[in-house]
């Protein structure tokens, strides 16, 4: 019997593990039938899960916590059993502010370039024009990338600079329009804001934190229980379609499929270079390479830790202006499912890791980790600050920040 699933999807390129099952068959070999949902903004992707026009979503992964926690609505208990990506987001400038901060034609240092950012924000901010920044929901990773950034180099969000909501298709159009100074969204968005002549590419949000965790498969908790043996293999699926867009001999076929108009309607080299990460910097200039831009299968990238979860509710903690709450803090963790994760692919070839939740940031090399199954390497995971976050003590971290 085939079980059927909706997923709701933006036409982002790391909603390619979901299309990519589709469209590649291995979600037919797991007995499972896909149908995509293609929305405009995460508000209402998250909106047709909640109210079971679709079964399952590729979907921010803050947005998935803070609907368990009831912010800015009422409580929907969610489950992420799979993580479709780490890192693929960028900070992009408009020309005009690039060229106030001095940035090259390559990717700089976080720091250099937040010094200088700094200085341009304070003379704007006294000028009576403060620089605005668009992200793609308030509850995003994009959102407290940068404000983690920024606040990191001495800008003060909300205060110092202006942080504003644009949907990742239409960001390059706010940028052209001068609603933005600057943007921080997935690909291919920046690389089209670089394309047309609009915008400068200051950052990969991998600078920020190597091992930033993205967009997750997001559904209902009351989905991920009443359906457990298709949740498990919809998670194969996508493993196994993850396996696969990693391959470099993949690339030319993955980034054809994912340019298409029912998808992300973007030029194919743009997606092209998303998947190979290389990204164009500077409109007309030659792609830089810079390693692991986009992440999607290596060293376990698609389990769901709970520590990456208890990071956002740190962020989300820091920037609402709550305060911490031990329940809040269990509810965001417990979003996170590595124990259906573990049941999909127990007795597959996939790393297993031992331990649901780790260190966030202390890594600066390659490690062997404990896994329960295959053998597991995680690498380098770092901020760009050199701060470390322990999920079992989120207080001290909060009270060690400025």
């Amino acid at each position: 019997m085939t079980e059927s699933f909706r997923i709701g999807f933006l036409p982002l390129v790391d909603a390619a593990l979901p299309i990519l099952a589709h469209e590649l068959g291995f979600a037919a070999r797991e007995g499972i039938a896909i149908e995509l949902i293609r929305d405009m903004t995460w508000a209402t992707v998250r909106d047709r899960l909640l109210y079971g026009h679709t079964d399952a979503a590729h979907l921010i992964a803050p947005l998935a916590i803070a609907t368990a926690l009831g912010r800015d609505r009422p409580p929907v208990a969610m489950a992420v059993p799979f993580v479709l990506g780490l890192n693929g987001n960028a900070v992009t400038f408009s020309i005009a502010l690039a060229g106030a901060v001095g940035l090259g034609a390559t990717l700089g240092d976080p720091a250099a370039i937040g010094a200088a950012l700094r200085d341009v924000a304070a003379a704007r901010r006294g000028a009576g024009k403060p620089l605005r920044f668009g992200v793609v929901h308030r509850y995003s990773s994009h959102n407290y990338m940068l404000r983690y950034w920024l606040a990191g180099v001495g800008i003060r969000p909300d205060h110092d600079v202006e942080i504003v909501v644009t949907s990742p298709p239409f960001a390059a159009d706010a940028l052209a329009a001068g609603e933005v100074d600057g943007i921080c969204v997935g690909e291919p968005w920046n690389s089209i804001a670089v394309d047309r002549g609009v915008g400068q590419i200051a950052l990969a949000t991998a600078q920020i934190w190597r091992r930033g965790v993205e967009k997750i498969l997001a559904m209902r908790e009351a989905v991920a229980g009443e359906r457990q043996g298709a949740v498990e293999a919809l998670v194969r699926a996508l493993h196994a379609a993850a396996a696969h867009f990693v391959m470099p001999e993949a690339a030319e076929e993955s980034a054809a499929i994912l340019a298409r108009p029912e998808y992300l309607g973007a030029p194919h080299d743009a997606v092209l270079r998303a998947i190979t990460d290389r990204i164009r910097v500077v409109p007309g200039g030659d792609p830089v390479h810079y390693p692991d831009f986009m992440f999607q299968y290596r060293e376990a990238a698609n389990f769901p830790w709970r520590s990456q979860a208890a990071w956002l509710y740190a962020q989300m903690t820091r920037w609402d202006g709550t305060p911490f709450s031990e329940s809040d803090a269990e509810t965001a963790a417990s979003v996170f499912r590595p124990d259906i994760y573990r049941a999909a692919l127990a007795g597959t070839a996939a790393p297993l890791p031992g331990a649901s939740s780790k260190l966030e940031g202390g890594l600066d090399e390659p490690i062997g980790a404990g896994s329960v199954q295959g053998r597991l390497v995680l690498g380098s995971d770092r901020f760009f600050d050199g701060r470390a976050f322990d999920p079992d003590d989120i207080p001290a971290y909060l009270a060690g920040l400025e």
